[in-house]
């Protein structure tokens, strides 16, 4: 049977939620929308927040509170989603590529610095987007320090700071152990620990189809402190069309609720795959402190060809895919940016969700280890 490349974490709890809403006729915007926030500040801390139909409006609300004007600048790593440009393109302002390391896919301070230094000296830097690709954390901080306002994208990388539930039962499989626990959402919440490295100005955790969470589509923009929340709730009396119908907060509360049981089934994923890894001359992106890596993907950057790769992964009837398809990089519109070129033409990305059966599991790791 086909492994697919990804199939979103859906269970009985998410099915109960979404159809309860319905059976309600409780579909379009209203009190689900407003629980989704508060059973989110409980894990992110945050002082306000917006939710919102797609993170292209949560970006484009983001920068409408910076106060942005006609032809500014705003830097964007090249490995950032394609809808970025869209949006920026829609408010007239001149996206900055920003190329990113071969360490891991993102941008850091310098490499921003470099970028802002080749800009024409007309355009004034309004802002800069931080998309925390596949997964891994940029270092929020020092950018943030350079002065200039940051909008940080934590779709990929929800998760980075929550720790896996520790083992007691060595000898129950981790899927035995899901199926054990209750219904109960404290036991849920008791293992987690606030986003406390969080700087950007406002932040974004799009609810898409491959976010780490999901409603099937959506997004909440939210401030972390009181001074950055007052330009948000600027936008509070915003038209129903813009916010997040109750039907897929149904889901998302439901999925922040069971974060925990799927970080710590990634986690056990990962790391079948990790050892694959270490056993192939691809390699892999590493994190500056693995143990909080969310386990979004599993990547390798090739050796070989990636149409080698993928036809391989084929025969095998497991599907994987380039990695940075979806990316301005990928649609080949940053050309300046090498490194992120390269890695567009090399990193694979394999099959990595909570829902993969053991047998699943198994059947990639032997491809990772066989890889031509």
């Amino acid at each position: 049977m086909k492994i697919e490349i990804y199939s979103p974490t859906i269970r009985r709890k998410e099915m109960d939620a979404v159809l309860t809403a319905m059976v309600e006729e409780k579909i379009g915007p209203g009190e689900r929308s407003r629980l989704l926030i508060q059973t989110a500040k409980e894990q992110l801390s945050f002082d306000y927040a917006l939710s919102l139909r797609s993170p292209a409006v949560a970006l484009h609300l983001a920068l409408k509170a910076l106060n942005v004007k006609t032809g500014q600048g705003v830097v964007i790593s090249a490995l950032s989603p394609r809808y970025y440009l869209q949006v920026l393109h829609d408010l007239q302002l001149t996206p900055l590529f920003c190329d990113v390391t071969y360490d891991l896919p993102l941008m850091n301070r310098e490499l921003i610095e470099n970028t802002i230094s080749k800009k024409p000296a007309d355009i004034e830097v309004c802002a800069v987007i931080l998309h925390h690709t596949l997964g891994f954390v940029p270092d929020t901080a020092a950018i943030a320090e350079m002065g200039i306002p940051v909008i940080e994208d934590i779709s990929q990388s929800y998760g980075s700071f929550l720790k896996p539930a520790e083992k007691k039962d060595k000898d129950i499989s981790s899927e035995d152990k899901n199926a054990k626990k209750t219904n109960d959402s404290s036991n849920n919440s008791s293992l987690l620990t606030p986003h406390s490295s969080l700087h950007g100005v406002f932040c974004i955790l799009g609810l898409e189809e491959r976010d780490m969470l999901t409603s099937g589509g959506g997004a909440l923009l939210f401030a972390m402190n009181k001074k950055d929340a007052s330009f948000l709730r600027n936008f509070a009396g915003i038209a129903n069309e813009y916010c997040l119908p109750d039907i897929n907060a149904a889901m998302a509360i439901v999925q922040f609720k069971e974060i925990s049981r799927n970080i710590e089934r990634r986690h056990d994923i990962a790391a079948v795959f990790v050892q694959a890894g270490l056993r192939t001359r691809h390699k892999r992106f590493i994190s500056a402190n693995d143990n909080e890596y969310c386990n979004y993907s599993f990547s390798l950057v090739l050796e070989t060809g990636l149409k080698d790769v993928i036809a391989y992964a084929k025969k095998k009837e497991i599907e994987v895919e380039n990695a940075f398809e979806n990316t301005v990089a990928g649609a080949g519109l940053c050309s300046d940016c090498s490194v992120s070129n390269s890695l567009c033409l090399r990193t694979v990305l394999f099959p990595m969700y909570p829902r993969l059966r053991s047998q699943d599991v198994e059947r990639i790791s032997r491809l990772i280890m066989t890889l031509p």
